[in-house]
Parts: structure tokens; sequence; C-alpha cells
């Protein structure tokens, strides 16, 4: 399973990269936007660090409007993957780039039906968003599941990467379920390290330690 960071904070990503839980970064507008910095400079500074995937997302709502900005990108590191979200001229758009060999991703997938376009349209990402349905009472990690399910009938190349992943549950579902890539803020893979008992037993086994007076 591949673990992706999904943020623009050059500190968060390589500690990311040190603990080994960096296996491709995942960004939006949005967070280049608390960034305070250009999305160029931010991509390629996060695409040097990074060895694997690195997705920038297009702000333009018209294929050949996103085509172009795709293609920009895709030239400023070779692992950059131009992000697009699921409408009708993003499909056409991924077409397009796919068929020029740059690497896309489809976000703010809602629905099996849109994952199903974006595996037909060629895009190397499907993105379902977790937490996001999850606010609204529907059940995140079954939509993972469902595009996971659609895209292994048919052998659809594409992938599941599911985002707006919020806790250490939502990353346990998609691993018990094949879904092969989350994207979270790191703080969220460091809770997985957590447990109670854990810091119990460490906190008992120090004062037993101690207690004896054991050396090393």
């Amino acid at each position: 399973m591949q673990f992706f960071v999904d943020s623009t904070e050059i500190s968060d990503i390589k500690e990311a990269l040190a603990l080994g839980l960096c296996d491709g970064v995942t960004t939006n507008p949005s967070l280049i936007a608390k960034s305070g910095r250009s999305l160029k400079p931010v991509i390629q500074e996060i695409a040097g660090l990074a060895e694997g995937p690195v997705l920038a997302e297009v702000t333009g709502s018209t294929a050949d409007t996103i085509i172009a900005e795709g293609r920009e990108m895709a030239a400023w590191a070779e692992n950059v993957v131009v992000k697009i979200p699921v409408t009708i001229e993003g499909l056409k758009a991924i077409r397009v780039l796919e068929s020029e060999g740059v690497a896309t991703g489809t976000t703010l997938v809602f629905s099996p039906s849109q994952g199903l376009l974006a595996a037909k349209a060629g895009t190397r990402y499907v993105i379902p968003f977790l937490g996001r349905l999850d606010d609204i009472s529907a059940a995140g990690i079954g939509l993972a599941v469902q595009i996971q399910e659609i895209l292994s009938n048919y052998g659809f190349d594409a992938e599941v990467l599911a985002a707006s992943v919020r806790n250490p549950g939502h990353v346990t579902a998609c691993a018990l379920s094949g879904v092969p890539i989350v994207t979270a803020p790191l703080n969220v893979y460091k809770q997985m390290a957590g447990h109670p008992l854990t810091d119990i037993g460490i906190q008992r086994f120090l004062a037993d330690w101690e207690s004896a007076k054991a050396e090393l």
C-alpha cells in the first residue's frame, strides 16, 4: 500500500520521507494558497524532494485551458501528475493529455459513475474523497471500494487514490479493502503509531527497570 502526503509543507514532506511514509505527494489550490507561495516553485521544490508522483491541480474550467495548464505543469518536473476535476471538460482534457504522455489524476470524485468515466478517459489515478462523503452521512470508504471493484472488473490501468483521509480508521479501512493508495496529512500517519496501551506498557517497563536498578 502506498502512502501519499497531502501537504505543501516542506518540513512535513521531509519528515514523512525520513519515516518512509512518502510514496508521493498531493496538493490542491487551497493548500497552495495557504502556503503563500506561487504554484510552480512549490511544485518544483516538492518534486525535487519526492521520488514518487507529485500531484498539482489545474484551475482552468474548459478543456483547452486545462490542457494548456497540464502541458505547462508536466514540464516542471518528470514526476508531476496533473490533477483534474471530474467534469465533462476535464474528461476531454484527460484524454488529450494522456494521449500525449502527460500523467493525470481525476479529483473530486464522489460517485462510482464518475470514477468509471475517469478510468474510461484514461486517467492514471481516480481520486475519491472519503471524509467529505462522511460529512454528509455517506460511507466514503464504500465509494473507494466500489471504484476499486470497477477498475478490477474491467482491467483498467487506473488506480484508486483515496483522498480526504482524516483519521487512522480511514487508512485501515482502505488497507483492509485493497485500496492501493491513500493520501493524508502527515499527522494522520503519525497518529497510527499511537495507542494508550503502548504508552502504558512503556511506562511500566521503565518503572520495573528503574526499580530493579538494572543496567545495560
